[in-house]
């Protein structure tokens, strides 16, 4: 994903809300490197496109690191390019069956509201802020 943004690229899924530029690169290399080691796959399908726009179904199957249960997220993604580089992906998906997979019995009961949204924004975001903090402590 890193060499498909444009460097003013514009992300956003029920997970992270909305990333713009470096922020949107670096989900991805956190993302990818909690799962360095482990099982983890991604298939995807009916991917359309044309020089302006895309759109693609993606499936992620993982283990969520802080329940150790078994993901398997269905995203449906849009994205528009410039420059020959995607600059706004958008990724859409049931967060309620996310969380119900992902937290088990606790996603089941809150996994639908606005306040579990909030709290996971929250959470993600801080931990991006975290591990940019030590990408930058790294350079």
């Amino acid at each position: 994903m890193l060499e498909c943004y444009h460097d003013d690229v514009t992300f956003e899924d029920p997970a992270f809300g909305v990333l713009h530029g470096e922020e949107a690169k670096n989900m991805w290399r956190m993302l990818c490197q909690a799962q360095q080691g482990k099982e983890f796959k991604v298939k995807t399908s009916n991917i359309e496109y044309t020089p302006e726009a895309g759109k693609a179904r993606w499936e992620a199957y993982y283990t969520f690191g802080k329940t150790g249960r078994k993901v398997h997220n269905v995203i449906k993604a849009s994205f528009k390019f410039k420059d020959g580089k995607i600059i706004n992906h958008i990724d859409r998906f049931s967060l309620y069956r996310w969380a119900t997979q992902a937290m088990g019995l606790k996603g089941f009961l809150v996994g639908w509201t606005a306040f579990f949204r909030k709290k996971l924004n929250q959470q993600t975001r801080f931990l991006l802020s975290e591990f940019q903090e030590k990408q930058i402590a790294k350079s």
